[in-house]
């Protein structure tokens, strides 16, 4: 059954993650990272060694734009990248030491964002929240049926 609250979803959601990464980068300003740059972390800081072309479905952005964000990390000395020794062709990436040191306070900040995006929420209501987000997610993860 269709509400007229449905028409809103999609800007709802847009507007919340724009939201979100916007108080993300406000807050972690002094560490010097964007949200997307985040983002590519905690997938690097979980499976170090990862492979760029990995890290672009991961994120679901480009190849090119996994490249040009890696550029950019490595430059400013958050990643490394590393050929692969099984094939050359292959680049991985290895978070840095000051990636490491940063990722616990960077968890905190977003942490801290996502309470203040939550707050005025009982427990049972954030738990509906992302319990019907999961499903959104799932139900948009299936391949389109024609």
């Amino acid at each position: 059954m269709k509400s007229e609250n449905d028409s809103r979803l999609g800007m709802l959601l847009h507007d919340a993650s724009r939201l979100l990464a916007k108080r993300f980068e406000a807050r972690a300003a002094g560490e010097g990272l964007t949200a997307a740059q985040f983002r590519l972390m905690v997938h690097v800081a979980k499976e170090e060694g990862i492979s760029q072309a990995r890290l672009a479905e991961l994120l679901e952005i480009e190849p090119i734009s996994v490249s040009r964000l890696v550029d950019r990390m490595q430059d400013s000395g958050w990643v490394e990248r590393r050929f692969d020794p099984s094939d050359r062709r292959v680049r991985t990436i290895y978070p840095t030491e000051k990636a490491r040191e940063a990722f616990g306070r960077l968890k905190a900040i977003a942490g801290d964002v996502y309470e203040e995006a939550l707050a005025g929420l009982a427990p049972a209501e954030r738990d509906t929240l992302l319990h019907g987000l999961r499903v959104v997610v799932a139900n948009l993860a299936e391949p389109i049926q024609r």
